[in-house]
């Protein structure tokens, strides 16, 4: 029997409404997360929950995250929100309204924060940490040389085809990262050049995003913008919902598909399942649209994929 392609759920488990509050963060949007989870498993499919540091101290999430774990339904694994994890680290002028990158601190900070919020969430749920996203997307050879030197076996902070650099963390920096050459599919990475196939152990995952069109057109975009002297990135699809958009997320997943990949990934922040707790699903209207295009999404899909937490796609890609 012919194994179906994986289908990765991944959610960014953080604040509430990060977007515009990052100074007394709440977290009660770890009280919604059960609905979200009881609509994976009718469909066999397991999430991996990337948690930051407020929610590894929330009660709420640690208790609804110890019983997916216990009962094997899912995934806890490692996110990042580098301005307010300890240990602080005043890096600009108000760190809470920059949001600076990882990337962007001193290599001995990088690694303090990554060692904290490793031990952190192994000592809370009692299980090795596996994997990993950066927060806000910002990855570089030396964040993943500290993710293999921690024990991590996976990342999926790629975003292909889509340049961060335009969006500042420390005004005086660069910007985050520009993903628009790297592999959109999975591969074991060359820690030197973490845009190459090479022999570590870390495998990259890189998120379900593809081209809205076609090379031709955006060739001819980028040389229009290039003579008006603008840059602006290329149109791209995410397998993400944003509201009424489950069209656009099936044509994500065929062309994965059509292209022969062995996984489609799913995306979405924790607190988009509480009405209010981000801009996109402001009032319960529009938590139940997302859920109903999620039954929609998930019903396709589970015609098509079958559910595996990164861990588990990780080890049936080691095997194969």
């Amino acid at each position: 029997m012919v194994q179906k392609p994986a289908f990765l759920i991944t959610i960014d488990t953080e604040g509430d409404n990060l977007w515009v509050n990052t100074k007394d963060i709440l977290t009660q949007n770890a009280n919604y997360l059960f609905r979200f989870q009881q609509l994976c498993e009718k469909y066999n499919f397991k999430p991996t929950y990337l948690t930051n540091y407020e929610m590894a101290i929330s009660p709420a999430y640690v208790s609804f995250a110890r019983d997916v774990i216990e009962r094997k339904q899912g995934e806890v694994g490692m996110h990042l929100h580098a301005w307010n994890s300890p240990p602080l680290y005043s890096l600009t002028a108000d760190d809470d309204k920059y949001k600076p990158y990882l990337i962007e601190y001193p290599l001995d900070i990088m690694r303090q924060k990554i060692a904290f919020m490793t031990n952190l969430l192994e000592d809370t749920f009692g299980v090795k940490m596996v994997s990993h996203r950066a927060g806000r997307w910002a990855f570089n050879k030396h964040y993943a040389q500290l993710l293999h030197e921690f024990g991590y076996l996976v990342d999926c902070s790629v975003t292909p085809y889509i340049d961060w650099s335009g969006v500042l963390g420390d005004p005086n920096g660069d910007g985050g990262s520009d993903f628009s050459r790297f592999p959109d599919g999975a591969y074991f990475m060359d820690l030197e050049n973490i845009a190459k196939v090479g022999t570590s152990t870390l495998l990259q995952v890189p998120m379900s995003t593809r081209l809205k069109h076609g090379t031709l057109q955006n060739t001819f975009k980028q040389l229009y913008n290039g003579v008006r002297g603008k840059k602006k990135p290329l149109s791209v699809r995410w397998l993400r919902p944003k509201g009424g958009n489950v069209d656009e997320m099936k044509r994500v997943v065929e062309q994965c598909l059509n292209e022969g990949k062995n996984y489609v990934e799913f995306m979405l922040h924790s607190s988009e399942f509480m009405p209010g707790g981000s801009p996109t699903f402001s009032d319960e209207e529009s938590i139940e649209l997302l859920y109903s295009d999620l039954d929609e999404l998930f019903v396709w899909l589970s015609q098509r994929t079958q559910g595996m937490t990164m861990a588990e796609f990780y080890k049936n890609e080691v095997i194969c």
